[in-house]
C-alpha cells in the first residue's frame, strides 16, 4: 500500500480499477464509480497539488498531523457533493513570508467538516506578525477561505491557531452552519508592538444567506465577527475576546449597491470581553446600500475600552471622524438593541454609546439596555427610540 498522504484507500476492492475520479455523469457505470468513491488519508508533508486532484474522487478526507509546505495552500475548494473532511492531531502550514493566498480552502454542497478532539490548525501566525497586518507592505495569508458552501454544508469543532491575518472568510455560502470554532490568537497579545498580529478578524461575510454561527470562541485583534454584505445570518452563543465586537460594516464600500447590504442579522446571547468595541454597527459617509433589521440581543459587555455600542454613518476609515457629517447613502432601519448587560462593562476613559447618524429609523431600544462605566457622548441623528440620558 502507498504511503498515506500519497495514496488512497477504497470503499470497495471492486472500486480499484475506476479510482479516478470521473467527469461523465451521466451513464450508469459512471453512477456506480461515483457510489464507490475513496476514502482518502493523509499524514505527514503533503502535495497540495495531488491533494486538490485527488479531492474531489474521495467521498471523505482524513488529515492526521499534515504538513503544508511553504507558500502553498490546502485547496478543497471543488469537493464533490456530500464529502466529508476530518483534521486530526496537529495540521502546520509552514510560514512563507509574502505569501497573500489563503492557508486552506473549502468549498462544495453538503460539505462536513470536523476538527476531531484535540486536533490543531497551525497557520504559524507568529511568523508573519510584524504589528501591521493586511494594511503593512508584506502580504500576507488569509487563514481559512469558506466559499460557496451550500445544501447543509457544516463546520464543527475546528481549532484554529495563530492566524496570519483573518481568520474565516465567509463568502457566496447559503445554508452554512459553523458549530464551535475556536479562533486562538491570544498568543500575540504579549508580544512588542512591531511583531503584534493585527487585522485578525475572527469571521468576515459577505455575499452570504442562511449562515449560523453557534459557540464560537475567538481570541483576536480585531473584529469577532464583521458582516459586510447578506441576509439570515446568525452570530449566537460566542466569547469574543481581546478584539474589536460585534461588527456590522463596514457598509457601503464598492459600487454595487446589492453588494453592499445587510438585513435580517441576529447576535444572540454573546460575552464580549476586553475589547475596544462591543456592538459597532457603521457604513462609510459617501456609500451607497443599506442596512436593515439587525439585533443585538443578549450581549454581555466587560472591560470595552473605546464604545459599548458605537453606531456611525460617517465612517471613512476610522471611526467618528472630527468634523465629517453623517452621510444618508445606507439607511440604517429596524436595528434592534435588547438585554445589553454592560454595567461598568466599559473603562473610565471610554464612551458607553455614541451613535451619529443622517438617515437612521424605525430602532427598538428596550429598558433592559445598560452600559454603563464610561462617558457619555454627544449623540448626533438619535431616533427617537434611544432613550433620553442615552448621550450626554
Amino acid at each position: 500500500m502507498p504511503a498515506l498522504h500519497t495514496g488512497l484507500i477504497f470503499a470497495a476492492v471492486a472500486a480499484v480499477a475506476s479510482a479516478a475520479p470521473t467527469t461523465d455523469n451521466t451513464s450508469a457505470a459512471s453512477s456506480n464509480i461515483l457510489a464507490k468513491r475513496a476514502v482518502c488519508s493523509y499524514t505527514g508533508t503533503i502535495n497540495p497539488t495531488t491533494v486538490a486532484s485527488d479531492a474531489p474522487g474521495c467521498s471523505s478526507i482524513t488529515f492526521n498531523g499534515i504538513t503544508v509546505p511553504k507558500g502553498q495552500s490546502l485547496d478543497l475548494s471543488k469537493l464533490t457533493k456530500g464529502t466529508t473532511v476530518t483534521f486530526q492531531g496537529h495540521n502546520t502550514w509552514l510560514a512563507q513570508v509574502g505569501f497573500d493566498d489563503s492557508l486552506l480552502k473549502i468549498g462544495g454542497t453538503d460539505i462536513i467538516v470536523t476538527g476531531a478532539a484535540g486536533a490543531r490548525l497551525d497557520g504559524q501566525g507568529a511568523q508573519y506578525w510584524d504589528g501591521l497586518g493586511s494594511n503593512g507592505p508584506t502580504p500576507k495569508p488569509k487563514f481559512l477561505a469558506a466559499h460557496n458552501l451550500l445544501g447543509t454544508s457544516a463546520i464543527n469543532n475546528l481549532y484554529l491557531l495563530d492566524t496570519p491575518v483573518q481568520a474565516v472568510s465567509i463568502n457566496g455560502c447559503n445554508g452554512l452552519k459553523v458549530n464551535k470554532m475556536t479562533i486562538d490568537n491570544k498568543s500575540g497579545n504579549s508580544l512588542p508592538a512591531n511583531k503584534m498580529p493585527h487585522n485578525t478578524d475572527g469571521f468576515d461575510i459577505g455575499a452570504s444567506s442562511n449562515i449560523v454561527i453557534d459557540g464560537a470562541i475567538v481570541d483576536n485583534q480585531d473584529d469577532c465577527v464583521a458582516i459586510n454584505s447578506g441576509t439570515g445570518i446568525t452570530f449566537q452563543n460566542g466569547q469574543c475576546n481581546g478584539g474589536h465586537g460585534l461588527s456590522v460594516g463596514s457598509v457601503g464600500h464598492g459600487s454595487s449597491t446589492a453588494s453592499n447590504t445587510v438585513s435580517n442579522v441576529q447576535f444572540l446571547n454573546n460575552k464580549i470581553s476586553n475589547s475596544s468595541n462591543g456592538i459597532r454597527v457603521k457604513s462609510f459617509v459617501d456609500g451607497k446600500g443599506s442596512i436593515d433589521k439587525v439585533t443585538y440581543k443578549g450581549i454581555t459587555l466587560s472591560g470595552i475600552t473605546k464604545y459599548g455600542i458605537l453606531i456611525e454613518q460617517n465612517y471613512n476609515g476610522g471611526d467618528l471622524p472630527k468634523n465629517v457629517a453623517p452621510g444618508t447613502g445606507v439607511p440604517i432601519t429596524g436595528l434592534t438593541i435588547d438585554n445589553i448587560i454592560g454595567g461598568n462593562g466599559v473603562v473610565a476613559s471610554g464612551t458607553n454609546v455614541a451613535i451619529e447618524c443622517g438617515n437612521c429609523s424605525g430602532w427598538t431600544w428596550t429598558s433592559t439596555v445598560n452600559v454603563t462605566g464610561g462617558k457619555k457622548f454627544s449623540c448626533v441623528g438619535t431616533p427617537s427610540a434611544v432613550p433620553a440620558g442615552t448621550c450626554a
